[in-house]
């Protein structure tokens, strides 16, 4: 293929660019469309919305993917997945669509490559703020300087950003799930469900946050967050190429000693 032929020609920074460009090629569509209230369709359920923004966007940015490196794979949230090779693009349109359908400004534009299986270069775009987080194998910024996920080393100082419980959980764990929950609300200096795994990563990166946990998430949510929160010196636990669980916190931060650390990352 096309693409093969050029991996060699190509490096993570290469590879970037073309992922910066395609989040920011999407950012004026959804700063005029935010909180215009949308129409809004449901996928898995009524806790899985969608609009036609992200749609259009996943469009959009697979358009420039294809014009800068054609013929290599791309797995979209709302597309599905298209071609085949050692690349493929993780995309996910809008992270975090329930905020941006009702007004909340918390989401944002998630893209990463992955070269045979390695995340080499990944993207965070938040439109709202005009944040831009990137990372490499070289090292991981926002808005072009440096990040180190560096902050609180025990729960009584730390932020934590929770997707936990979902509805899932529940319906899986029970009154369990809840329980676990009021743990982390004791546990944690504050517990916060903002609603964008990728941003979550994001913050925790650049160590605005502490720690960040999700379950049953996809890889397109959390792709380049992963390589955001590595190469900024944090540790994420779990494959962010499988479907499943995941855990993040800041250099430094004593996951033993935790409320964390009950925790069993599931993948797959």
């Amino acid at each position: 293929m096309i693409w093969v032929a050029r991996l060699k020609e190509m490096d993570a920074t290469q590879l970037l660019d073309t992922a910066t460009e395609a989040a920011r090629s999407v950012g004026p569509r959804l700063r005029k469309a935010f909180r215009s209230r949308p129409e809004v369709s449901t996928k898995r359920d009524f806790h899985d919305p969608v609009t036609e923004h992200d749609r259009a966007a996943e469009e959009a940015i697979r358009a420039v993917i294809d014009a800068r490196v054609p013929g290599s794979a791309i797995i979209g949230e709302e597309g599905g997945s298209t071609g085949s090779g050692d690349l493929t693009w993780y995309v996910d349109p809008i992270d975090g669509t329930a905020n941006f359908a009702t007004g909340l400004p918390f989401f944002c534009v998630s893209i990463a490559a992955a070269v045979r299986g390695e995340l080499v270069a990944g993207v965070v775009y938040d439109p709202v703020r005009d944040d831009e987080f990137t990372a490499t194998t070289a090292g991981a910024w926002c808005n072009g300087t440096p990040i180190r996920s560096r902050g609180a080393s025990a729960d009584r100082e730390a932020m934590l950003l929770c997707a936990y419980p979902t509805p899932q959980d529940l319906d899986e764990e029970g009154e369990a799930a809840l329980q676990r929950y009021g743990r982390f609300l004791k546990a944690f200096s504050a517990v916060r469900r903002p609603g964008s795994a990728a941003l979550n990563l994001a913050h925790v990166a650049a160590g605005w946050s502490d720690v960040a946990y999700g379950t049953w998430s996809n890889p397109w949510d959390v792709a380049a967050g992963a390589l955001l929160v590595r190469q900024a010196g944090g540790v994420y636990v779990g494959d962010p190429l499988v479907k499943g669980d995941y855990l993040a916190y800041v250099g430094g931060f004593d996951l033993a000693g935790s409320a964390l650390a009950e925790v069993s990352v599931r993948q797959g």
